[in-house]
């Protein structure tokens, strides 16, 4: 993100809700895998994250994205404040069938 030029703030976003989607991942997923790669759509530059676990999987994603919403007792804030702090997120789970987190920042400039 720095080489691509990303503010300060853009960096700590990104670096936070990487580290709450990872957290999850391990937490409630068993591990799992986690991708990064460059983005470029026409001129705009960009940063993706990929997060995938095969755990048990988030059976009500509304509920789950909800603040304050927790199965493991911490503040509920792990996935409603990655999809805040992302430009686009995209969630894909089903129980029994693991999760899926895509977020990516784009350079503002």
């Amino acid at each position: 993100m720095i080489a691509a030029g990303f503010s300060l703030i853009d960096q700590t976003k990104m670096i936070t809700a990487a580290s709450e989607l990872a957290r999850n991942t391990l937490r409630y997923g068993g591990g799992g895998e986690a991708h990064m790669q460059k983005l470029l759509n026409g001129a705009r530059k960009g940063v993706g994250l990929t997060f995938i676990d095969h755990g048990p999987g988030i059976p009500d994603i509304p509920r789950a994205l909800t603040d304050g919403y927790t199965t493991g007792g911490g503040m509920g804030l792990g996935l409603s404040g990655a999809k805040r702090l992302a430009d686009e997120f995209e969630l894909e789970s089903a129980p029994g069938q693991g999760t899926t987190v895509r977020i990516c920042k784009w350079k503002p400039y």
